[in-house]
């Protein structure tokens, strides 16, 4: 429901005509498992328990109306995870455009607090959002700047304090193993073939003197390969305060 004189309308006149969606506990997931370049996304995929009740607005709103109500009243933007858990279960059901959701990322989610709260960086970061197309949503991640036009949805909460045992993400992801695993890919997609070309199709001698270049050249093939294909990275679950990989 959309109002073309809402800049004028009261601030009470506004709340009255907002639907709102009872969400009760639950949980839900976020993020990916495929960390390739192009058909990836910024992950890792993750469970986030939600342990309270909330309202969501049935519809979203423009941006700056939602803007306005969240700076009058104890209404907040939908964080990614509440707005998410509402539409795993059918509670969203339509939707137009792009939602801005509050959280906002850098380039992944670790060291994100998983219990419904909204994940906040400082400095450069991308908004996270909801794209719907053809009656479905999609995540979306967009710069802060972008100047597409936005809606969102507000949620309104009981007051609660944040729970200091909450679950969370690692502050970095496992180095160590990511490291071994791009090592191994670039040598068995990259390296070992780029010899093997040479074995069977360069002059005799050209291995011994020109290794160099076909290192470079299957290290560079091997990192081109993370362009579309990464294996999967393990799903993070909550248990308890903690949070533990699996496949």
């Amino acid at each position: 429901m959309v109002y073309p004189d809402r800049g004028a309308r009261p601030i009470g006149e506004e709340l009255s005509s907002i639907e709102w969606i009872s969400v009760g506990p639950g949980s839900t997931y976020l993020g990916s498992n495929n960390r390739a370049i192009v058909l990836g996304a910024p992950g890792p995929r993750h469970e986030v328990s939600i342990q309270y009740s909330y309202e969501i607005s049935k519809e979203a709103l423009p941006l700056s109306e939602v803007l306005k109500l969240s700076d009058s009243t104890s209404l907040s933007i939908s964080s990614e995870s509440e707005w998410q858990l509402a539409y795993d279960r059918g509670l969203i059901t339509e939707g137009t455009g792009i939602e801005i959701l509050q959280d906002r990322i850098s380039s992944s989610y670790w060291g994100k607090i998983c219990d419904g709260r909204a994940f906040l960086v400082d400095g450069p970061n991308l908004e996270i959002c909801r794209q719907w197309v053809r009656s479905k949503a999609a995540p979306k991640y967009m710069p802060s700047d972008a100047k597409s036009p936005k809606l969102a949805r507000l949620v309104r909460r009981d007051a609660r304090e944040p729970n200091p045992m909450a679950p969370r993400l690692p502050k970095n992801p496992p180095r160590r193993r990511m490291i071994f695993e791009e090592v191994s890919i670039i040598t068995l997609l990259g390296i070992i073939p780029s010899f093997l070309w040479a074995h069977f199709n360069a002059s005799p001698g050209y291995i011994a003197t020109g290794w160099p270049g076909l290192v470079l050249g299957g290290v560079i093939l091997g990192l081109l390969s993370g362009l579309f294909w990464r294996p999967k990275q393990p799903t993070w679950w909550a248990e308890g305060s903690k949070m533990f990989p699996r496949r």
